[in-house]
């Protein structure tokens, strides 16, 4: 099987002392796609070395992520312009609104996720959206900003039947990771009324980790039990999601 894991911070510090076995763990069980999103750019120069010592198995985005959205936004925003223009990535993300920690930049964020939107579009990229109880403020912009040229995928959906047909109606894959796995995370009572070709895997690890490790530092490996879970709910071989969900990235990364 050759698994892809769409969304993982392999650069984080939680993996300060054990990177390299922990990707060796994932890459042994087939898992050697990782897509890394970015976060600001304190990480930038730990997202190349890390793509520079995994050539052929890391891909990189380029992004300002909605909790980094601060006072000094608009210096990011230029630095996420900068490295776009300067070299290839393959997807702007992860970009988005979040109003769980704090709504004090709601305004900023909205104006941030608006240019990188419209940046993915001048570079032909997809988008890797991040909601965090902002379903309505992202389906504002994104249907705003709609047309041939938006694509993406939608990282650790856990909305509504409704909201995944939503995100969907945008050009949007839905990024399912630990959540469906949780006994309360309820996505996992409808998934099978969304057809498999708008799903994608992710771990978004060191976050979110999946049950039995829910509560403990998650890594891309762990994408095994999301695998496992959606197979139960597809009523599909384990083989066959990995497949289908390998070939969904594809057809958003272009690789």
């Amino acid at each position: 099987m050759v698994i892809t894991d769409t969304h993982t911070h392999l650069y984080s510090e939680a993996f300060e002392d054990d990177r390299a076995e922990m990707i060796a763990r994932a890459i042994a069980m087939g898992i050697n796609r990782f897509f890394i999103p970015a976060i600001d750019s304190t990480y930038t120069s730990s997202m190349y070395a890390l793509e520079k010592s995994y050539p052929d198995n890391v891909f990189l985005m380029m992004g300002l992520h909605p909790t980094h959205v601060k006072e000094n936004y608009e210096e990011e925003l230029a630095h996420v312009e900068e490295q776009l223009a300067h070299r290839k990535f393959f997807a702007v993300g992860e970009i988005g609104i979040d109003l769980y920690w704090d709504k004090t930049f709601l305004k900023q964020q909205q104006e941030a996720f608006v240019k990188q939107i419209r940046l993915a579009k001048k570079y032909k990229l997809p988008i890797v959206i991040h909601c965090r109880e902002a379903f309505n403020e992202i389906f504002e912009i994104l249907e705003q900003e709609k047309d041939e040229e938006l694509f993406g995928i939608f990282h650790c959906f856990t909305g509504t039947l409704e909201q995944a047909n939503e995100a969907i109606s945008y050009g949007m894959k839905l990024g399912i990771g630990g959540v469906a796995t949780f006994k309360n995370g309820k996505i996992d009572q409808f998934l099978n009324q969304i057809a498999i070709k708008h799903i994608v895997l992710e771990t978004d690890s060191p976050y979110l980790a999946p049950v039995p490790y829910r509560g403990k530092r998650n890594e891309s490996s762990y994408i095994i039990k999301v695998l496992e879970k959606l197979a139960l709910i597809y009523n599909l071989s384990e083989a066959e999601i990995a497949e289908i969900t390998t070939k969904n990235s594809k057809d958003v990364f272009s690789i």
